[in-house]
């Protein structure tokens, strides 16, 4: 789709978009770069309790989080934050950032990430859901996870934090 393609209006109901097992993550894929000319992402993401991602920076994308339900500790550079039920976070490109679910619940939150594109790189490093439901919990390949981000435009910097 080109910059000039107009956008169609479309809904997406409650448990509707693809569906990805994502680093022990169910992601519901809402918004594409195909939908919306390349302009953003958008992903339901419910995290387990206790999850965190690596370290890492998206070194294309601004990232961003609205909080549905859950909380989280987000780490951004030498910032802490706290988030909770309709709280918004941003995360601004190439900067070091990670986040930490609280063990009392799962997070539910949807991520936009501006331009487009994560939803590729969740593609190539997830897999289709088999349910709607978070993933059985399996080791993931430091490694190979690191080749894909970087082919996707994120630099892997250290291990998730940890309570």
């Amino acid at each position: 789709m080109s910059a000039s393609t107009p956008v169609q209006p479309y809904v997406l109901r409650s448990g509707e978009g693809e569906a990805l097992w994502f680093l022990g993550n169910l992601a519901v894929i809402k918004a594409t770069g195909s939908r919306t000319r390349g302009a953003l992402t958008v992903v339901e993401f419910l995290n387990p309790p206790g999850f965190a991602p690596p370290l890492h920076r998206h070194l294309v994308e601004d990232e961003a989080f609205y909080i549905l339900d859950g909380h989280a500790q987000f780490r951004c550079g030498e910032q802490t934050v706290e988030a909770g039920p309709g709280d918004f976070v941003l995360l601004p490109v190439n900067r070091p950032h990670t986040f930490l679910v609280g063990l009392d619940e799962p997070l539910r939150a949807l991520q936009i990430t501006s331009p487009a594109g994560f939803e590729d790189f969740a593609a190539e490093a997830g897999r289709p859901a088999a349910q709607r439901r978070l993933p059985d919990p399996e080791p993931i390949d430091p490694v190979a996870l690191g080749h894909t981000a970087a082919r996707h435009g994120v630099e892997l910097l250290g291990p998730p934090p940890s309570h």
